[in-house]
């Protein structure tokens, strides 16, 4: 008997799987047990035909393939190369002690190559914490070499792995894919008026705070949250491989190449439930585990499905996602950013004094009832976006534009990692996630502030989780000038964003 050890992936996780062959008497045949899917199945033909284009035939007896653990569910192609390469240390072609110390991921082609498959990086993480090196397609060698000390072997074909093996050929390990700089973001320099929405965007990118844009079409809401990933700072180390993990996973990571960019995700209002939280056949990351660490961002908000909306609730406090299936649950990461744009009505143009809307207040009413107030109440910042003028657009370019944002952001930011680190918190040390003493701490205000939150606490009608939101607010107002203690002034401000979002709730529980 010979064997190799591979991966099952569950969500971003790698759990090991021992690919054990036995070759015995009885009638001539080729089984693969251990709860495979069809393109597990499919692999004994896979590697028949590979092993035909090497010009080597299966030995005539029953092979017999298991996939331990049995009651572990296997998913894709990439058990193609360990069934291969356990069944060739069986028939003595590699030598038996060859595949100790390794594991191995790959699909076969039907002469021999060895084919790129999802989910390299996360694979070479599991095979070092299991003091293994990783046999991967040559296509994944500069991805699966990011994992650090891992030991590499990617080959182009099942021959060239016989010859490294054999001693005749040795093949060099790979070398880490390049970091790209990715796509520039537009400049704020571009939007002409708009200075309370830029405000508002560039207190969000400060906090990590959830944003919304609401006016008429035209008023550049898209425009200004295409500038949002301009003013964020990059990746860190650590949030660079937590994020790599899942497009790896998702199969999005080209040449081994990785950035520093956050994710900003734009996933059109057609898409349903399955493709924002994840899911389908192999329960792939959605689109809220791809802005993993960056921003997604929903434009035309209402457009959206309720029951699509309504699933961003959970994910947006607890910051991942579980994708529920009959046979086992996954869990993705999903701590991320959500900026969304809307309509204030269906015609566009608003309520009364803002258009020739003949159905005002009903049509504007309609339309933002399709938002659940829960949904609402995760808004951190409501920003009423109105037309921009012809005077506006006559005006100079501002002096100011998103290398000054950025500047001030950065600032604040690195604040709060500060305060996180302080406070012993480092999964979250935004001030959009901040919890336990952390949030004690941000809730020390001047007693003037205190006594203005609670008499709007009152008047308002804020949630318990408005409350909460409206003092992480403050705080970020607060670090992006530069201040200590949480003043007066900063929670007012606070209150006028948190204000439009009870009064969006109120609309729409009438």
């Amino acid at each position: 008997m010979a064997g190799v050890v591979t991966v099952a992936f569950d969500g971003v996780e790698a759990r090991r799987v021992d690919v054990e062959v036995q070759l015995t008497g009885g009638a001539v045949t080729f089984v693969v047990v251990g709860l495979g899917d069809k393109a597990v199945a499919e692999s004994r033909e896979r590697v028949r035909a590979a092993f035909a284009g090497l010009g080597l035939a299966l030995p005539a007896r029953r092979i017999i393939v298991n996939l331990a653990p049995a009651d572990l569910p296997k998913e894709g192609s990439h058990y193609d190369l360990p069934i291969a390469l356990a069944v060739m240390s069986a028939m003595g072609i590699i030598p038996p002690d060859a595949l100790a110390g390794w594991a191995a991921v790959g699909e076969l082609s039907l002469d021999g190559r060895i084919v790129q498959v999802a989910g390299a990086l996360p694979a070479a993480v599991f095979a070092g914490g299991m003091d293994l090196g990783l046999i991967c397609p040559e296509a994944c060698g500069a991805e699966a070499a990011w994992s650090g000390d891992t030991r590499i072997l990617a080959a182009p074909s099942l021959i060239a792995l016989v010859n490294h093996f054999r001693g005749t050929q040795i093949l060099s390990p790979p070398q880490p894919g390049p970091v790209v700089e990715g796509e520039r973001a537009p400049d704020l320099r571009d939007v002409k008026g708009q200075e309370n929405a830029k405000r508002a965007l560039e207190i969000a990118a400060a906090g990590g705070h959830n944003l919304l844009f609401m006016g008429p079409p035209g008023s550049g809401k898209s425009m200004m949250a295409a500038r949002l990933p301009g003013l964020l700072p990059p990746l860190s180390a650590a949030e660079l491989l937590e994020t790599s993990m899942i497009h790896s996973v998702a199969g999005l990571i080209a040449k081994g190449e990785l950035t520093r960019q956050r994710p900003f995700r734009t996933p059109h209002h057609s898409a349903s439930m399955a493709a924002l939280t994840g899911g389908g056949l192999k329960a792939k990351p959605g689109e809220i585990s791809l802005a993993h660490n960056g921003v997604l961002f929903l434009d035309e908000l209402p457009e959206f499905s309720a029951q699509a909306l309504d699933s961003l609730r959970q994910p947006l406090e607890t910051g991942e996602v579980v994708v529920a299936r009959a046979n086992a649950h996954v869990r993705y990461p999903a701590r991320f950013q959500l900026v969304a744009a809307m309509n204030p009505c269906r015609c566009g143009v608003g309520g009364p004094g803002r258009g020739a809307c003949g159905r005002a207040p009903r049509c504007q009413s309609d339309y933002q009832r399709k938002i659940s107030g829960p949904m609402m109440d995760r808004m951190d910042l409501v920003v009423e976006v109105p037309p921009v003028t012809a005077a506006d657009m006559a005006l100079p370019p501002p002096a100011a534009g998103t290398a000054e944002a950025a500047a001030r952001v950065a600032q604040a930011r690195q604040v709060q990692l500060e305060r996180a680190a302080a406070a012993g918190e480092t999964a979250s040390p935004l001030n959009a996630q901040a919890s336990g003493e952390r949030l004690e701490a941000i809730g020390q205000l001047e007693p003037a502030a205190r006594t203005l939150l609670s008499k709007a606490a009152e008047g308002a009608g804020l949630t318990a989780r408005g409350w909460t939101r409206t003092l992480r607010l403050a705080r970020t107002i607060a670090d992006l000038e530069g201040s200590e203690a949480v003043r007066r002034v900063h929670l007012a401000e606070a209150l006028i964003y948190r204000r439009a979002a009870a009064d969006g709730a109120t609309v729409l529980a009438g």
